[in-house]
């Protein structure tokens, strides 16, 4: 018996959501339940017959009960169109955190640690309100060294500066 899914398995899972793309959630979620559902199954099966053959505390035996607990989340996307198979955009949007996070142990003053995560919110602020970010904080100072006050007109989503 061999105890390692082929990648082309899990690979198979990933072209089928490729081909989904730009689909409506209803057609999703009807892919899903004829294609990605026994490619599930099958990994299920793999998994329950696998992990009665691996001690559980080496690291393959590690990973197959982790796969076994998580099970209800793994699947939970052929469930739901609306679904993605993984978490891969949330993890990219976090990123930037987590370098400034790791960045931010390195500021040796309150004041300038301050001033890092209020230009890297507004940064981040601008992304996410679809704006370059340079050219959003290029105009916010031009604003407010005539304005100080006036802040209302520099909130992103009250700007039209170029998109990303």
């Amino acid at each position: 018996m061999t105890l390692f899914v082929e990648p082309p398995h899990i690979q198979k899972l990933y072209r089928i959501e490729t081909r989904l793309k730009g689909k409506s959630a209803q057609q999703k979620y009807q892919v899903r339940q004829a294609e990605s559902l026994p490619l599930l199954n099958q990994y299920k099966a793999w998994l329950d017959k696998s992990v009665l053959h691996v001690p559980p505390k080496t690291a393959l035996g590690k990973a197959l009960g982790y796969s076994l607990n998580q099970w209800h989340k793994l699947v939970r996307y052929v469930d739901d169109g609306n679904l993605a198979i993984d978490n891969n955009r949330a993890e990219r949007a976090i990123k930037p955190f987590v370098i400034g996070r790791k960045n931010w142990l390195f500021s040796n003053a309150t004041s300038g640690a301050n001033a890092s995560a209020i230009l890297y919110s507004i940064i981040e602020t601008a992304k996410a309100n679809g704006l370059t970010p340079f050219d959003y904080i290029l105009h916010c100072l031009d604003h407010l060294a005539v304005s100080p006050n006036d802040v209302e007109p520099l909130l992103p989503w009250n700007m039209v500066l170029n998109r990303v």
